[in-house]
């Protein structure tokens, strides 16, 4: 399976390499929409540009084959699930992958939001010459927290599935969630814009919520 697994990383990483134009147009769009005019990137030296393609290769291979790798996990985690157990392994796992797309969709769409903050911050006189990849690292780092954070109410119900929460202590703790997560989100937010704390503070105390009503439904 870790063949297979290398195998699937070396084809999805050399077809992102020959992507490369398409791939780095997706990642610089939010960059584009505030600053339509002149968002380009800046290099300043002679091999930035094949680390560049290297490092994008790299992270397109790994998303690409993360379907093969996932796969790949699963029937080896398989053999040793009882029926029960294999009966809320798939769910929590589709919800997983779920949650994970869906929070690299809000770092993706809030992004252009905190470029805007950061480039306004340092008032007028500054005027911005982005790094390729610097700004690469940000928007995939972003990306990564969000998708990862995102994996809070899987986390939640399996916690009120093993038994060691109930929806009733998640309802008693929901003011200290609320400050919480508040403070989580500052915290873990790479970019340290308010516009990308509010978005991942936001879908998860709504996500709280949702997994004590997921659990009161579990517990019937």
């Amino acid at each position: 399976r870790v063949m297979i697994c290398a195998l699937a990383f070396a084809v999805t990483a050399t077809l992102a390499f020959l992507l490369y134009n398409p791939i780095l147009n997706f990642l610089k769009h939010p960059y584009c929409q505030v600053a339509p005019d002149h968002c380009g990137f800046y290099i300043t030296g002679p091999l930035d540009g094949l680390s560049l393609r290297i490092k994008i290769a790299a992270y397109g291979g790994l998303f690409l084959a993360s379907p093969v790798l996932l796969w790949e996990l699963w029937r080896f985690i398989t053999p040793g699930l009882k029926r029960n157990e294999k009966k809320y392994a798939i769910p929590f796992i589709v919800a997983s992958i779920i949650l994970f797309a869906l929070g690299c969709l809000v770092a993706y769409l809030s992004f252009p939001h905190a470029l805007k903050f950061l480039g306004n911050i340092g008032g007028p006189s500054l005027h911005a010459i982005l790094d390729p990849t610097k700004y690469l690292s940000l928007i995939l780092l972003l990306m990564t927290v969000f998708g990862l954070t995102f994996e809070f109410p899987v986390l939640l119900v399996s916690l009120e599935v093993a038994g060691v929460l109930t929806p009733k202590q998640l309802a008693s703790w929901r003011r200290w969630a609320i400050v919480v997560i508040v403070v989580v989100a500052g915290v873990v937010t790479p970019s340290s814009d308010p516009f990308s704390m509010m978005a991942l503070a936001i879908p998860l105390y709504i996500f709280y919520e949702l997994s004590i009503i997921i659990g009161k439904i579990i517990k019937r």
